[in-house]
């Protein structure tokens, strides 16, 4: 009887643990990784007037072997930009008076004047460059000067150094062909050094 009791005893402590089914296992908590956060490239400011000076080297020859001259440059330069976010367009005159000079004879690119169009990429503080538009220059050979107009086109690249100043470098290919009406094809290259101020 003493058994029979024990085992009674234990049944009625263990069925409240039974009654309510298979106990249920929290489910671990699923740990997701966080998204990647993807940072934009910069975008400078480049709308504005800018005007500056440049100095630099260039060459100068004619066809048929009539001259092969080379020699400094320098000049001054202004501007209008509009940044429309990673496309730069703009406009520039520029001036430049010439030492590039043949001295065999004498031939001098005395000054040039160019009207450029501008499209560019914005890579923040700095920008890259195509420019081409109409070009005018004068030779002198010491005695007299005649003068033509053609076209130039270039690369350009531009690094902002603040909200004001700007500093870079230029290569510009100038052509004219039969300068004055002389038979004899102008053209030839520069590289100039640049310096901006932008307000």
């Amino acid at each position: 009887m003493k058994r029979i009791a024990a085992l009674l005893a234990f049944g009625g402590l263990a069925a409240p643990a039974f009654a309510g089914g298979p106990v249920q296992v929290a489910a671990e908590p699923e740990v997701y990784a966080p998204a990647p956060v993807v940072v934009a490239a910069p975008v400078g400011e480049w709308t504005g007037f800018y005007a500056g000076a440049h100095l630099g080297y260039g060459k100068a020859e004619g066809d048929n072997a009539a001259f092969d001259a080379d020699g400094a440059l320098g000049g001054v330069q202004l501007g209008y930009r509009w940044d429309l976010g990673r496309t730069v367009l703009g406009v520039e005159g520029a001036i430049a008076a010439s030492d590039v000079k043949d001295d065999a004879t004498g031939i001098k690119l005395k000054n040039k004047t160019d009207l450029k169009l501008q499209l560019g990429y914005d890579l923040g503080n700095s920008l890259i460059y195509a420019t081409a538009g109409a070009s005018w220059a004068k030779l002198d050979n010491g005695v007299s000067s005649i003068s033509d107009n053609g076209w130039v086109a270039g690369l350009g690249y531009d690094y902002a150094i603040n909200d004001s100043w700007v500093v870079g470098g230029e290569y510009l290919y100038h052509k004219y062909d039969d300068f004055d009406a002389t038979g004899v094809d102008v053209d030839g290259g520069s590289f100039a050094i640049r310096a901006n101020y932008r307000f």
